[in-house]
């Protein structure tokens, strides 16, 4: 690890810490599965609101596997391409009981097998669930990844792939959480507030994007 990934490192720890919290509310390991698939083009906040009156509804994976498919759809309307979550919610469920006896899976391509489930979430549940060393890569950790010039690539696993050359193991899960953080509230996609950045000195961009 060069100086300055290393001063970038320690500069992210100070400023929002190791713990690994998470945005999605969940207590069981399948919840946190569903409410993934939920956040796709849907803000945490909604995804919290919904999941919080589901998760009664739908109290275990049976309950879920044996949904009726437009009442499903009905309850997660409001988070968006409601269709596509419902039907891979329901055969999720269905296949974690049938193939994996009820147990989420742990090994990537396992999970990669579940509908709905790419890298992103995969490695989500890889990270938080079982403390296995993984990246996930969203637009925010797309996006300041380039501009922090870790990796030039637009593609999320080819980004993935790189920042694992760069970053020790020990940051790969908890630099997700960190980078949406300062995604949301200071290097934004559109005018990023790079004057009150504290990752200033160490930003090969600051200042060029509008």
């Amino acid at each position: 690890m060069d100086k300055r990934t290393k001063e970038i490192l320690t500069k992210l720890d100070d400023a929002y810490g190791t713990e690994l919290p998470l945005f999605l509310h969940y207590k069981e390991p399948w919840q946190l599965l569903f409410a993934t698939i939920l956040s796709a083009q849907c803000t945490d906040a909604r995804v919290n609101e919904v999941t919080k009156d589901l998760y009664k509804k739908y109290p275990d994976l049976k309950s879920f596997a044996d949904a009726d498919i437009k009442e499903l759809e009905n309850d997660i309307r409001s988070t968006g391409f409601f269709h596509n979550k419902a039907k891979n919610i329901k055969a999720s469920a269905q296949r974690i009981l049938d193939v994996y006896g009820g147990e989420l899976p742990r090994d990537l391509d396992d999970l990669l097998t579940l509908p709905g489930v790419g890298r992103k979430t995969a490695n989500l549940i890889r990270g938080h669930i079982f403390n296995d060393p993984a990246i996930v890569v969203d637009t925010h950790v797309g996006r300041l990844s380039r501009r922090l010039g870790f990796t030039t690539e637009k593609d999320p696993k080819k980004v993935e792939f790189d920042l694992m050359k760069v970053l020790p193991k020990d940051h790969w899960i908890i630099i997700n959480t960190q980078l949406i953080t300062l995604g949301r509230t200071i290097c934004r996609s559109q005018s990023p507030k790079c004057s009150e950045c504290f990752l200033y000195d160490q930003c090969p961009t600051h200042g060029t994007v509008k």
